[in-house]
Parts: C-alpha cells; structure tokens; sequence
C-alpha cells in the first residue's frame, strides 16, 4: 500500500475512559498524541461525532475497541470514518481488534450473513484497510474490498504460558471441540506438549444452529412432488462429552479465540477435573464475558482465564479475580507503524502457522 509520507493521525472512535485505554497505549508506544475529537451520544441515542482538527491529505487510524453495547460501538466507527471521509483524508484504516458479528459468518436458514453486511458498510463509510486480531473465521477477510491484516494474538499468549504457569511442561494443551483442534495443535507443537480434543457437545450449542442437523425432519415428506423421492436423512446425534487424550495429573489448558458464555467452558472444565487434571487454565484472544461470565467462573473448577485487551473487560476483572489480561498494543502499534511507513507485514506474521 503506497501511503504518503506527509502524516498520520492516530483518533479512537470512543470517547469513554475503558474503550480508550487501548488507543492511548498504542499512542504511547507510537510516540503520537491521541488525534482530537468528540464522540458522544444525542438525548434521542443518536450518535455524534465531531473531528477537532484537520486532516486533509493524511493517514487516519481510527481504533475501536468494542464494549457490551456493540451496535453503538459500529456506528461510532462508521460516523467517525465518514466524518474523515468527507474531511478529504487520504486513507481512513480501522484498527478493530475484536471484529463484532464475527460469528454470524455463516447462512444459517433464512438469516443473513450479517459479517458480509458489516463489511460491505465500512467500505462504504470510507474504510480503506483493516488491522484486526484472530477473526472468528479466517475467511471473513474475503467479505472485503480491501485490504485486511488479520494479526495474531498467540505469541503473546504462548509467551504467558511459559512465563506465568508453574510447572507449564507438565502441562496438556486442550481443544474444547474437534473443530478447535487445529489451533490446540499449533499450541502444542510450539510448545512440545501433549494434545487432547474434547468430543461430544452440550445441548442448545452454537453449531447446532449451523449444521442443520434438525432438517430436514427424519420422516419422508409425501407432499412434494409425486416424481421426487430423495432418500431418508437421518438426523445427527452427538454423544455427551468425552475426553480424548490423557490429562490425568496433568495441567490442562484450553485454548480458543472467543470467551463469551461461558458455560461450555465450565462443562469442559468439570469434565477435565473428573478426568483428573489438577489446575484448569482457559487461553482466549477475545473476552467478552457477557452476562454473569465472572460469576459462573468464580464458582467453577477453572483456575484461571487468560484474555487479551481487544476488548475491555475491566468491570469483570473486578467480579472475578481470576480473569488476568495480557496486552497485546505492541503488535498493534507496530502494525499501524509498518503500514504508515510503507513496510512489509510479514515481520508480524513470522513463525506463525495458518492454524492459528
């Protein structure tokens, strides 16, 4: 990407102390100031937004961390690029580590793909290039007309294991499903630890939403056409949760990109205790931890949650000691460095496996 070299600004579309936090750690680490602006909501919830200096000519990073309040947050960050758009900024680049809807990326019946709509209303606000962190599916990056760096948090995670988990060699690195497995394995050869994979789900999981596994219905349906006869489908039908792999006296961490509901993760974790893993550690990039998510992991068999600060989860660390947050504006900064600069990313990316 030629970008010129006249400036760059760097604004956070949030104006609220917990969702800045994350831009004012990548300005330091840039040595810039944070760009000036207002953003603030009207009495009638509409949202405003006021852009304090001129940035004609300019590249523009706007970074938006996304708080429990996620359709606010998007229309934020669609104002605030518009707002730069008809400012006559040369480029506006979303720095979005969380990517919101990131799990509805998928047709599911008669929904929508709604990532593909998101991503087709940044390109219209004036969005030129993404910088975002493990999106949920690694082919959302084909939703966009331009560019998108999809970064990865696992350096920064992997780092932790070997620094703050005791005795972190008799560890076992665990997959909380088989299609989780892939980035359990990258872990566990980058950390020469054993694997197991957890099979079998609870009831009302996400996937069952997706796979269909409901329809069509198990009975022949003798209304269609006379001339048709498809062949009997049965439907799916998965066994409760069941280990794969020994984890007897061993530490157990599971890793994934999203920590959301949490009550699968306490299911996996009371399964791993009865399998007799003695500390449960739960490795994530993203935590969202809505509803009562510190609560039931206050009471659960886990240990500890290790999360990023892709999203701002401050209130649930109070509510739960055991969330602990590993900052990851470093290779957010570096990346909003190297693309101002005209730099290859491939840095970033070294050492980094597909799976991740």
């Amino acid at each position: 990407m030629n970008v010129s070299k006249t400036g760059y600004r760097v604004f956070s579309a949030n104006s609220t102390a917990a969702c800045t936090e994350l831009a004012k750690r990548i300005t330091e680490r840039l040595g810039v100031e944070l760009g000036k602006s207002v953003v603030f909501q009207e009495s009638n919830r509409e949202t405003r937004v006021d852009v304090k200096e001129s940035v004609r000519g300019q590249t523009i990073f706007i970074i938006q961390t996304i708080p429990r309040d996620v359709n606010t947050a998007i229309m934020e960050l669609l104002v605030m690029a518009y707002a730069l758009k008809t400012s006559c900024a040369k480029n506006i680049i979303g720095v979005i580590p969380y990517f919101p809807y990131s799990k509805q990326c998928k047709m599911r019946k008669r929904g929508s793909i709604v990532c593909k709509l998101l991503a087709s209303m940044l390109a219209k606000a004036g969005l030129t290039h993404i910088i975002t962190m493990d999106l949920h599916q690694k082919e959302i990056q084909g939703f966009f007309s331009f560019p998108v760096d999809n970064l990865r948090a696992s350096p920064f995670l992997l780092q932790y294991i070997q620094e703050e988990v005791p005795d972190y060699r008799n560890a076992i690195i665990v997959a909380k499903s088989p299609s989780a497995a892939k980035r359990a394995q990258s872990y566990a050869e980058r950390l020469r630890l054993g694997l197991a994979v957890m099979h079998g789900e609870a009831q009302c999981s996400e996937s069952d939403m997706a796979d269909g596994r409901h329809s069509p219905p198990c009975v022949r349906n003798t209304s269609g056409h006379p001339g048709l006869d498809l062949p009997l489908m049965m439907a799916k039908e998965k066994p409760p949760i069941t280990v794969v792999g020994d984890v007897g006296g061993r530490i157990a961490i599971i890793v994934d990109d999203i920590i959301d509901d949490v009550e699968d993760f306490v299911a996996a974790a009371e399964i791993l205790k009865e399998r007799g893993a003695y500390k449960i550690y739960i490795m994530a990039t993203h935590g969202l931890l809505s509803a009562d998510a510190p609560r039931l992991i206050e009471e659960s068999a886990i240990d500890e949650v290790v999360v990023t600060n892709t999203v701002p989860h401050e209130v649930q660390k109070l509510q739960c000691p055991k969330i602990k947050t590993v900052d990851v504006s470093m290779i957010l900064a570096e990346a909003i460095r190297r693309i101002h600069n005209g730099e290859s990313m491939a840095y970033l990316f070294r050492n980094i496996t597909v799976d991740d």
